[in-house]
């Protein structure tokens, strides 16, 4: 069973916004029955839907993955020189793309999906959603750090970098929340403040957490995590 706005979302009739004008509008039957609800159940085994009298075929089962990306792998279908994150797709999956990236060197959450209007959602410039990394690093971070964070670090080639938040977990070691994916970001917003990363792990994007799924493997996301996903907020005043 899913929702009705979902099942007509991923058979690709309109928008998701859109498609909850449409129901309501009273122009989606199921089994013969108008409804307007978006958040009705169907079963899109054995429910026939349709939209102005028209049948709507179910669209393949959308799949949004998460992968805890091992270091020494690039994010690219393929790569002449290093192992890339697709040969660690299970069989099954190994049609799905990456939604963005993270460096070689860098290791976590990163997500797949068959799902191009999601994948979109999450990697247009204004999203704000939120990604937190664990970082190991050289020096001691302290208040001025955090305060620089909180400002808006400014790197060395003089990139400006949104509001972040940088939380010291111990000496060495910290959790840093972003809002933006520019060019290892985060190893680089360390560096400015002369705390050089060692080691580098995302452990959560929006509403999903990367808990204790091995390096390397991989697990379908549940519906209250897309949902997450798909609650994302855009900031309508952020310039493209």
């Amino acid at each position: 069973m899913q929702r009705l706005d979902r099942y007509l979302s991923e058979a690709g009739v309109e928008s998701r916004r859109k498609i909850k004008e449409v129901v309501r509008a009273g122009r989606v039957s199921v089994n013969g029955t108008v409804v307007r609800s978006p958040e009705s159940k169907v079963d899109e085994t054995k429910d026939e839907i349709c939209l102005d009298g028209q049948h709507i075929s179910a669209a393949p089962k959308r799949i949004v993955l998460m992968m805890h990306k091992p270091a020494g792998c690039v994010t690219a279908a393929r790569d002449p020189e290093f192992p890339t994150v697709m040969e660690y797709l299970p069989d099954p999956y190994k049609k799905l793309m990456p939604v963005g990236r993270l460096d070689k060197e860098t290791e976590g959450l990163l997500l797949f999906t068959n799902d191009g209007d999601l994948a979109h959602r999450l990697l247009a410039p204004k999203s704000r959603i939120e990604k937190t990394y664990y970082a190991e690093h050289l020096g001691i971070a302290g208040e001025a750090d955090i305060a620089a964070f909180q400002e808006g670090c400014v790197l060395k080639d003089g990139t400006c970098c949104l509001p972040a938040g940088l939380e010291i977990i111990a000496e060495g070691k910290c959790l840093v929340r972003v809002m933006e994916g520019k060019y290892h970001q985060v190893r680089r917003m360390l560096a400015s403040r002369g705390l050089p990363v060692s080691y580098l792990r995302r452990i959560a994007e929006g509403g999903v957490q990367l808990g204790d799924l091995p390096c390397g493997k991989t697990r379908e996301l549940t519906e209250c995590e897309i949902e997450s996903l798909e609650s994302v907020q855009f900031d309508e005043n952020f310039l493209d």
